[in-house]
């Protein structure tokens, strides 16, 4: 899913169409917490960085869902802070979110249509 336009648009658009994906493909189960994982992606992907950027859903056959962000800015994401420390700023807690409910979660650098950037994922295993 490419994304234009402000964060707020952009997270809305992801969060709608993501909730459709796996209501359709009977994976409702996984809706609120994916949603809330995606959100947390995309937004650090439309607000830290430049250009443009994607959400990429992914369901393996063994039963894991990947969810992950693409941005055209190649630097790192910073580490996240711990949970306790994160939630009280009003920035920082996304990443920390994503470590403390995913199964896992990484980084990599990535080139998409000429552009390099990194891709940052996490994983939801079917409990």
């Amino acid at each position: 899913m490419p994304l234009n336009g402000g964060e707020h648009e952009a997270v809305t658009v992801c969060r709608r169409t993501l909730r459709l994906i796996l209501t359709m493909h009977g994976l409702i189960r996984m809706v609120d917490l994916a949603e809330l994982l995606a959100t947390e992606l995309v937004s650090n992907a439309v607000r830290h960085t430049k250009g443009p950027a994607a959400l990429r859903v992914r369901w393996s056959g063994g039963g894991v869902l990947r969810l992950g962000a693409w941005d055209a800015d190649p630097s790192p994401p910073p580490p996240p802070q711990p949970f306790d420390r994160a939630a009280d700023r009003e920035d920082g807690r996304g990443l920390a979110l994503v470590r403390a409910c995913a199964d896992v979660w990484g980084w990599q650098p990535l080139a998409r249509e000429g552009n390099r950037g990194k891709y940052v994922w996490c994983e939801l295993g079917v409990a």
